[in-house]
């Protein structure tokens, strides 16, 4: 997850401190999600016969957005007083995704040494393999690590190869992302295009912020369409339609009067410069030139609106400064709607109902020929594994071992050259993971890596895998991770069954119920006075069992977990199946006791466990599913949650005990993000 923010000032004055100054603040206002590397693009000092700049200049620096500031200002090349009467600047903080933190890796990204064109990039693009081995072959050359250096590389390749004299800024753009795999917002500068700017979207978030002192001329952008294509020699055509560039004249905002425009992932980013923003949408395409904007798309579906609207932002400056949340590990959990599409976004097509994970479909054959699948986590990624256990062996009709990685190794467990394994790390850094980890290539399985941090150990040393794309994650207590790895290895079984005709009715009620889970997390969310309200009543208790079985037990282990960590009362998750096995004999009128009981297989004999917790005077406070009479008779507090197909409950069911520790802590005045003797990345065993 990356932040754009990008600035063009049309024949409304600024000095080129001015510039910088905006450009450090919007990205100031993304850097809460924690950005390793900051860079941006501006113009140069060398200008032609015309007046136009001829250079691009481009400052990157490792770290925050402060680092970045200060390296401004180091730079004496730069006239800082010089008044630009239009100007177009780019700007960027990146969490890094492919290849480490460091200036080379950082965007701005340009297509050559002389910077024709660069680009800033919030995203993945999962065919960049492709691209840049096409690329290389064609003797452009790369610099950094990261997918992204493929898209100025490839911009430069099609203006190169052009049929035309002149091709427009905006057409290279389109012909381009014909091309991309994935998911991306983009913010493309040139100096072939001096003073204009192209933006496009697919999947990521990308919004343009409008500030005139001059009334706007219309509500309301029509789009331009047009359907005729082009392909790109030598490069297979990818499965969307394409456009090439409309002599039309285009729609604009501006008609040639002074205008600023403000290019963002964020809408915090732009709320202080104005209130009037315009959401692009999937494959829109965005172009400023002589202040005017224009809007287009390379075909018109059916239904589709043919204009996107100008809307007033309601959010306030203030909101924002001074932020929503107490701790980190509130704002991960309330992240978990944004957080659980990243996961999906560019892998599922809900049109089609296909699934495709680009890190591992090279070696899909072999994993459908392997003789079991094992995963291998600690803490929160271990229960990761036991909550989609089940699916996975209903999807992939494998054995599925889920194993503790510590435990693992001390039983020199035997792992043969046709087993599959996976290695759940949030950091991809864990000490035992990775020791079990090497374990298993010395003995021939093919590994795979399932991690939220790209250029880790684990994802550099497995045989391939898939980045879970949640965001950086802060608090000590993982929260956003879980359910992002959970639904992560559910897309995993869903891709390894596409071919199972006896599946097909399954895998559509899953991905149906994929399609629907961020809005249903974000009902969730909404209980969060009604927790704070029992979680008053529970803080000074010393222990709290958390209890149920099949597809919950996970989320019992899960939340039991979580209370633990930050609370440091003793907690404990059991298997409702074994409750007459001992832990029984812990249930009386003061002993606090969660129960989950959804309307799935498990409902009867979770019900005959909540029967029994009663018998013995329990208060039991039940996780049920909405308008469920019968669960709600019997308990002392029920938390109502919606009703999504049984493999995927545990994504929602979990959210109210994240919640719920959350909460405790809170009220037992503890530091929710830093609970004693525990870190966040465990490095040693």
């Amino acid at each position: 997850m990356c932040g754009i923010f990008a600035y063009l000032n049309y024949r409304v004055p600024r000095t080129r401190k001015e510039i910088f100054d905006t450009l450090v603040k919007g990205l100031q206002r993304l850097e809460y999600r924690g950005y390793d590397s900051a860079g941006v693009g501006v113009d140069g000092p060398r200008k032609n016969d015309n007046g136009d700049n001829v250079n691009i200049c481009l400052i990157k620096k490792r770290g925050k957005v402060k680092a970045l500031d200060e390296e401004l200002y180091k730079n004496d090349s730069i006239d800082l007083d010089i008044e630009l009467d239009t100007h177009f600047g780019i700007a960027h903080t990146r969490w890094a995704t492919h290849g480490e933190p460091n200036a080379v890796n950082c965007h701005p990204h340009r297509s050559d040494k002389n910077n024709e064109f660069v680009v800033i990039h919030n995203g993945i693009i999962t065919n960049y393999k492709e691209l840049r081995k096409y690329l290389k072959s064609k003797g452009y050359k790369f610099e950094s690590e990261t997918d992204t250096e493929v898209i100025p590389k490839l911009i430069k390749y099609v203006y190169d190869n052009s049929e035309n004299d002149y091709v427009s800024f905006s057409t290279l753009v389109e012909r381009v992302i014909q091309q991309l795999e994935g998911a991306f917002a983009l913010v493309f500068k040139s100096i072939h295009f001096p003073g204009e700017a192209v933006a496009t979207r697919r999947g990521s978030p990308l919004l343009i912020g409008v500030r005139s002192k001059y009334e706007l001329s219309m509500e309301q952008i029509p789009i331009q369409y047009n359907s005729t294509g082009h392909f790109i020699e030598g490069i297979q055509q990818r499965n969307f339609r394409n456009r090439v560039d409309s002599t039309v004249a285009l729609h604009s905002v501006s008609d040639r009067k002074a205008v600023e425009f403000f290019f963002a992932s964020d809408a915090s980013a732009i709320i202080e410069h104005t209130n009037k923003v315009i959401y692009l949408r999937d494959d829109d395409i965005a172009a400023v030139a002589q202040g005017k904007l224009s809007l287009h798309r390379m075909s018109r579906c059916a239904g589709e609106d043919p204009n996107r609207a100008i809307q007033t932002l309601q959010m306030e400056l203030q909101q924002i400064m001074k932020g929503n949340f107490k701790a980190f590990m509130q704002k991960e959990i309330f992240e978990q709607p944004e957080s659980v599409f990243n996961t999906m976004r560019g892998r599922i097509c809900f049109e089609t109902n296909t699934v495709v994970l680009g890190g591992l479909k090279d070696h899909l054959k072999e994993i459908r020929r392997c003789r079991r699948l094992i995963l291998i986590g600690c803490g929160t990624s271990f229960h990761a594994g036991v909550a989609t256990r089940q699916i996975l062996e209903e999807l992939t009709e494998l054995p599925v071992m889920v194993e503790l990685a510590s435990d693992f190794l001390d039983r020199i467990t035997p792992v043969f050259r046709d087993d599959v394994c996976f290695f759940i790390s949030q950091s991809g850094e864990t000490a035992d993971t990775l020791m079990t980890l090497r374990y298993c290539q010395g003995r021939g399985a093919l590994t795979v890596g399932i991690t939220n941090t790209v250029g880790s150990s684990i994802s550099r040393e497995t045989d391939c895998g898939v980045h879970i794309n949640a965001g950086p994650e802060i608090g000590v207590a993982s929260t956003k991770a879980y359910t992002s790895q959970f639904v992560a290895l559910t897309m995993f079984g869903l891709m390894m069954s596409e071919d199972r005709i006896s599946l097909q009715k399954r895998r559509l009620e899953i991905i149906n119920g994929l399609r629907m889970l961020p809005g249903l997390i974000k009902e969730v969310l909404t209980l969060d006075d009604q927790i704070k309200t029992i979680a008053s009543e529970l803080y000074q208790q010393r222990s709290l069992l958390v209890m149920g079985r099949g597809y919950n037990y996970a989320t019992c282990m899960e939340g039991a977990l979580k209370i633990k960590e930050i609370t440091y009362m003793h907690s404990e998750g059991i298997l409702a199946g074994e409750l007459k096995h001992g832990p029984l004999a812990l249930i009386d009128k003061h002993m606090p006791v969660i129960m989950i009981i959804m309307k799935d297989a498990c409902y009867t004999k979770c019900h005959n466990a909540l029967q029994q917790v009663t018998a013995r005077q329990g208060r039991p406070i039940i996780l049920c599913c909405q308008d469920d009479p019968e669960i709600t008779k019997n308990a002392y507090k029920t938390i109502e949650l919606p009703q999504t197909v049984d493999c995927l409950q545990g994504v929602l069911s979990v959210i109210p005990l994240q919640l719920m520790s959350f909460h405790l802590a809170v009220l037992r005045g503890y530091d929710v993000d830093c609970p004693r003797n525990l870190a966040k990345s465990v490095t040693v065993e």
